[in-house]
């Protein structure tokens, strides 16, 4: 149950005609009263003699019985709740108590206060009701509204115990502020898919991805088209910034700017310092690029690739500052990803970055730098440019994507494992958009991956079976079974091409994780091998197979771990 405290009114008479008028989509089929602070206030959308003025002028009676100079200034209080859409449609009288609870919860209304604040409760759809009420109680006092917001979304986590509702995760005050219903209505008006809130801090994120300095953060708010305004101390120092849509004008043109602390906790500007006070990210663990991969956006990934991997260890076995500091910076790469990757995983990734927003933060302190690899693989990927769809660039966009899905599943396991109920969830809702951008982006390069697997002779494929047998052989009949067993079958023969032993690779490329929950075990073994073995991500660059390396010319790369114990448990 997701209660909504409005922004503040000025006119009761407004938001009673919007509450029983027809709706900005004619969504408004049946409005009428299911409570109010006293039975007999008229019902206009129930009794034909009644009138909103009628309904007006009850509700308004403290407040006009005050000097006009003592009466406030915004009055209007505006209360909407709503249930799940799989929760069962609540009668009448179930909206009505819990309408009283919620006005009792605030300080509305609160139980036995005949003096209290005079409310109503329209309901025109079977899922919500919205409360209206004057913030002027009858004996004159104003109502005691602290902390309305917490207490309300308290008692609606109460109601749904009672009432055996979808029980939505319980906040903890690190979520960035939600668009108001103002700047909701404004972005439906002009025809925006998010607010100007929103699409701001998708910006300001975008533009602190793997930068190293307040220089290299503000131009890139610049570049990225924004209006910035920034403030600064006597002494020259940075006191604070805010930003602007060009197009995003008040009723006098003027730009409606946006502080970075009100986009999101984490978007203040000493918050982004902490980001630089180690300087520029390091280049981390030293990794040379394959003689055969081009430069630019696939290097960029394959590096990425391999900072995720060391990420996933630190979320699975480190100490938790250091977790929340590369979850947080897990982030920073799905941003970067998603400026740079193509089209047709471009929306998906985006959604999965705006998603994962709320889970990289919590209560946990992040200890900063110890995720410089991951912060330095966001600059690599927004550095190095566009990927192209095709080729190395979509091949390792595959590779990247299978690997981050892992990093935000350990973000997962260990915000559940936290009670960090809203990160959780927001983290299995991030996995759920990269499975789709994943399929989009490995289709291609895997199809060609099967067919150069169903081109192999049946004593090669044979034999790569039989390695896949000696190296996981709890796993081999699932993995036979497979759609993506021809792939697999192709990478290893590639790998063999190349001097490598596939028994081997397979060994090192299962322990890295465990497989047993893996959708597909055949994926996850391709874009390891072809990771850990330095092989083209595109398959069309690597020459048909002519004949096996000769004996004693196989060798197995070995990337450097922390030891078989801290490998991480879970797999997708």
């Amino acid at each position: 149950m997701i209660p909504s405290i409005h922004d503040r009114g000025s006119e009761t008479i407004g938001l009673i005609r919007y509450l029983y008028g027809p709706g900005t989509k004619e969504e408004h089929l049946d409005p009428h009263l299911v409570a109010a602070f006293d039975p007999l206030t008229p019902d206009p959308g129930r009794d034909p003699k009644a009138t909103y003025e009628q309904l007006q002028r009850l509700l308004d009676q403290p407040v006009n019985a005050l000097p006009t100079a003592k009466r406030p200034e915004k009055h209007v209080w505006h209360l909407s709740v709503r249930a799940a859409p799989e929760d069962p449609v609540l009668s009448e009288e179930d909206w009505a108590v819990i309408a009283r609870r919620v006005v009792a919860a605030t300080g509305i209304a609160p139980d036995g206060d005949e003096a209290a604040c005079r409310w109503a409760v329209v309901r025109h759809a079977d899922d919500h009701i919205h409360v209206i009420a004057t913030l002027v109680r009858d004996d004159g006092r104003r109502p005691r509204l602290h902390n309305e917001a917490r207490r309300t979304q308290a008692e609606c986590r109460r109601i749904e115990v009672d009432y055996d509702l979808r029980r939505i995760p319980a906040g903890d005050g690190t979520a960035a502020k939600r668009p108001t219903s103002a700047e909701r209505h404004k972005a439906e008006r002009e025809g925006r898919d998010r607010t100007a809130r929103e699409e701001l801090r998708e910006t300001v994120r975008r533009a602190v991805a793997g930068a190293s300095s307040e220089g290299e953060f503000l131009g890139r708010l610049k570049d990225a088209g924004l209006l910035v305004h920034t403030k600064a101390l006597p002494s020259g120092d940075l006191q604070g910034y805010k930003v602007a849509l060009p197009d995003d004008r008040n009723g006098n043109k003027e730009p409606v700017y946006y502080a970075g602390s009100t986009l999101a906790p984490d978007l203040s500007l000493p918050r982004i310092r902490k980001r630089f006070s180690d300087g520029t990210p390091s280049q981390g663990p030293a990794t040379t690029p394959p003689a055969q991969a081009p430069s630019g956006p696939a290097t960029a990934r394959r590096r990425t690739a391999t900072a995720t991997w060391q990420a996933i260890l630190v979320i699975d076995r480190g100490e938790d500052t250091e977790a929340a500091a590369h979850i947080a910076a897990a982030g920073e790469v799905l941003d970067a990803l998603a400026k740079t990757s193509a089209a047709h995983t471009r929306a998906e990734l985006r959604e999965a970055a705006f998603a994962f927003e709320r889970a990289t933060r919590s209560h946990v302190q992040a200890e900063r730098g110890r995720e410089r690899a991951l912060r330095q693989a966001a600059r690599d990927l927004i550095h190095s440019g566009p990927a192209l769809g095709r080729g190395e660039d979509g091949a390792t966009t595959a590779m990247v994507i299978d690997m981050v899905f892992f990093l935000v599943t350990a973000a997962a396991h260990w915000h559940a494992k936290k009670n960090h109920a809203q990160q959780a969830a927001a983290a299995r809702q991030t996995a759920e958009h990269l499975r789709a951008a994943y399929r989009a982006a490995a289709d291609m390069p895997l199809a060609v991956l099967y067919q150069r697997g169903r081109r192999l002779s049946q004593p090669l494929l044979r034999q790569q079976a039989a390695h896949l047998r000696r190296a996981i052989p709890e796993l081999v009949e699932q993995a036979l079974t497979e759609a993506g067993w021809y792939a697999l079958a192709a990478t290893l023969a590639d790998a063999e091409t190349a001097g490598h032993d596939p028994a081997g690779l397979l060994a090192e490329a299962a322990e890295r994780r465990e497989l047993a929950t893996a959708d597909s075990i055949t994926d996850v073994l391709v874009w390891r091998i072809r990771r850990m073995a330095d092989l083209p991500a595109d398959a069309t660059a690597m020459p048909e197979r002519a004949a096996t390396a000769a004996p004693g010319n196989r060798r197995t790369v070995r990337r450097p771990v922390a030891g078989r114990d801290d490998q991480p448990r879970r797999a997708r």
